[in-house]
């Protein structure tokens, strides 16, 4: 059932996007994931129960969650490679370097995941970005994007029927430096005639006439009625933007 789905999925997305996809199917949501990345871009990986431990066993301790760049050093200088050398550790060992973690690792490492898997999740944001084939830092080119990717914001908070009151623009330049600027409303932002005059006036504290732009994106976010606070203007925002495709 579970490659069923997998392969429904797939071809979904590719019938929709035209786009390929990879897909991992297992018992648990830690190898799931992993055998989502493990034949890109085009996959579609399964792990049995039964070979689970097998699996796990010859992994690299980087590829489990959880371990970042940080944990695996560490987990280099204890002599923790695979997911065999971790398994081979005690848990008072685990837990006495990684703290809760270790009981985490100590579990993955025994292909043990009991968190559980949400279907239902509640959308925080919308959002879309764009990468530029050639830095601009004309007035006009600015404007002409900057209008393209509110028309692409408006059409995507329509399709998703998302009610958000913060406006986040998101700016990187030739250098790869990042800046985002947000503002908060009293009112839902919905309309081309909404957003655009705030993200004109967000553009307006970017300086980029000696700072080419790269990329540009904005993303719309926070259902919840405005703080005195949070209308404060030119407030730093993290908010995860989705690309789109040039035309």
């Amino acid at each position: 059932l579970g490659v069923d789905i997998a392969r429904e999925i797939k071809q979904r997305i590719r019938e929709t996007t035209g786009l390929t996809a990879s897909a991992g199917v297992s018992y648990c949501k830690f190898l799931a994931k992993i055998a989502s990345d493990w034949r890109k871009p085009d996959g579609l990986t399964v792990i049995h129960p039964d070979r689970a431990l097998d699996f796990i066993a010859q992994l690299k301790v980087e590829k489990i969650w959880g371990v970042g760049q940080k944990t695996a050093e560490k987990m280099h200088r204890m002599g923790i490679f695979t997911g065999l050398d971790l398994r081979n550790m005690s848990l008072s060992r685990l837990t006495q370097e990684f703290g809760k973690m270790g009981q985490v690792f100590y579990d993955f490492s025994r292909g043990i995941d009991n968190r559980p898997v949400i279907s239902e999740w509640e959308r925080k944001s919308v959002s879309c970005e764009q990468t530029f084939e050639s830095d601009i830092s004309e007035n006009a080119a600015v404007t002409i994007h900057l209008y393209h990717t509110v028309l692409e914001l408006v059409r995507r908070i329509e399709k998703n029927d998302f009610e958000g009151r913060t406006l986040t623009l998101k700016v990187k330049f030739l250098d790869f430096q990042q800046i985002t600027r947000s503002i908060t409303v009293d009112h839902i932002l919905r309309t081309k005639e909404e957003i655009l005059p705030l993200a004109k006036q967000l553009m307006q504290s970017v300086e980029f006439h000696s700072h080419p732009i790269r990329l540009l994106g904005l993303g719309v976010s926070n259902q919840k009625s405005a703080t005195a606070q949070e209308q404060q203007p030119w407030v730093e925002l993290e908010l995860e933007f989705e690309p789109w495709p040039e035309a």
